[in-house]
């Protein structure tokens, strides 16, 4: 019955097309930084949104393809080198999600100089590339470390990305991200501050260190995959979802906190 249910998860899971995290890892992200945002950060957002920010979580895996942001539908991954720092030569003519971020980054310094309608439209963009840059399988390491088939538990499996997508769903499914939140977020203010320290390249780079963890559970183009990946994946993913929503939390404080 156990492997039933898992056989049914991952298929929903990979049906999620490559929407980094699914639902809950990005609400779930958000709701880390939602835990640490100042009350001036939160009144001065709720100018522009009426509702809880976790709505918009994956507005920008919905809105992807509509022909005024079509341009954004390559910005969810970006490269890192042999070394793990950012590379942005193999994506220069489509953008990444570090550029995303940087041109969130550049307008949000100036929101008040900007109308309701892009601040809305940066604010989306942060909250979901954040998250973005901080999955696994959104940095791109050299070589085919991506897209290839695979068996898992005698399933059959297309995409080790849309695998790692889903990966929050198959370690807590059904969760509440408020209360995923809650379980995660266990550092203290001074920890916080060392994890959020930094610029959005450093932060790749850290990502990149991490994130590689989950190639040496499974190389690269194995036919079929450690049966107790997903419990393995359990660290990498956590602290990754938490780390992002201390990122997330450190650059809302930083432009909404005044």
């Amino acid at each position: 019955m156990k492997k039933l249910i898992l056989s049914a998860l991952m298929a929903a899971v990979l049906c999620l097309n490559l929407q980094a995290w699914g639902s809950l890892g990005h609400k779930t992200v958000i709701a880390v930084a939602q835990r640490h945002l100042t009350a001036t950060t939160k009144a001065n957002i709720a100018r522009y949104f009426d509702y809880d920010l976790k709505r918009d979580a994956t507005w920008m895996d919905s809105h992807r393809r509509d022909e005024d942001i079509a341009y954004t539908t390559a910005w969810h991954v970006y490269n890192v080198d042999e070394n793990h720092n950012y590379d942005p030569n193999p994506r220069l003519d489509k953008g990444d999600a570090i550029f995303a971020l940087q041109i969130a980054d550049y307008n949000l310094k100036h929101y008040k100089d900007l109308s309701d309608s892009a601040v809305v439209m940066n604010v989306r963009m942060l909250i979901h590339f954040v998250g973005d840059m901080h999955c696994p399988v959104h940095s791109y390491f050299p070589g085919p470390r991506n897209f290839w088939a695979f068996k898992y538990r005698g399933e059959d499996y297309k995409s080790f990305h849309g695998f790692y997508d889903g990966m929050p769903a198959l370690l807590w499914p059904g969760a509440d991200p408020d209360e995923l939140a809650a379980q995660l977020d266990n550092c203290n203010a001074c920890q916080r501050r060392k994890i959020a320290r930094g610029t959005l390249l450093d932060w790749a780079k850290a990502c990149g260190d991490r994130s590689y963890g989950i190639y040496e559970i499974n190389p690269p183009l194995t036919e079929e995959l450690d049966p107790d990946t997903v419990e393995k994946s359990r660290e990498i993913i956590s602290l990754q979802l938490r780390d992002a929503g201390y990122r997330l939390a450190e650059l809302l404080n930083r432009y909404f906190g005044k």
